[in-house]
């Protein structure tokens, strides 16, 4: 299971962004969740999935506009599940609090962490921390053409929509990792899958 746990960043300089955040998620995610997320202590959200593809775009849909350090947590939740996911315990929670921990501490706001397997979290966070550091470097014109191409339409489409050529899009494509970024999600989900699965097989009693 995935547990991502999400701080506010600078949350007594800023307003509360739990709710509206917290909104967003339910009507994103919310059927792809193993409970609805929850508001933890204070500024702190937490989201609880058995899906690495809903994991992998919530981590990146936190982490866009650097409002949150997110903490991701890979293990074993102990069943069966309460009614609410603060109530929740186990092994992907206690690393999801570490994680986040650290997360403060990271230039991107991001660590991950399984008490089980630490070598599989840690190859998850390598990775993916790439992304993110190429995403931070994107601009808004960037970022335009990524919701659109992500949303389903072609590069071509989307300099219509824009009212761009077809050469602007691919230039503003290129210099925003479009392609690099869309080419690494596949593998990144089947990361986080394989990472998930050394958790539990690591936590298997040997007989």
């Amino acid at each position: 299971m995935f547990v991502v746990t999400a701080d506010q960043v600078d949350s007594t300089q800023r307003a509360d962004i739990v709710g509206r955040t917290l909104e967003s998620i339910g009507e994103r995610f919310g059927d792809r969740l193993a409970l609805p997320p929850d508001r933890n202590a204070g500024d702190e959200i937490q989201a609880l999935t058995p899906d690495a593809a809903t994991t992998l775009d919530l981590v990146l849909s936190l982490t866009r506009e650097r409002a949150w350090s997110v903490g991701l947590g890979m293990g074993g939740v102990r069943t069966p599940l309460p009614g609410n996911t603060r109530e929740a315990t186990g092994d992907a929670f206690v690393a999801a609090r570490t994680a986040v921990t650290r997360a403060k501490r990271t230039p991107a706001r991001f660590a991950v962490d399984g008490v089980a397997d630490p070598e599989s979290a840690a190859d998850v966070e390598a990775v993916l921390t790439l992304l993110l550091t190429l995403r931070e470097s994107r601009t808004p014109a960037g970022w335009e053409l990524y919701d659109l191409v992500a949303s389903g339409l072609t590069q071509a489409d989307a300099a219509a929509r824009l009212g761009i050529s077809p050469q602007s899009a691919s230039d503003r494509g290129r210099a925003a990792g479009l392609r690099v970024e869309l080419a690494a999600l596949p593998a990144l989900t089947r990361l986080l899958a394989r990472a998930d699965a050394a958790q539990a097989e690591a936590d298997t009693p040997t007989r």
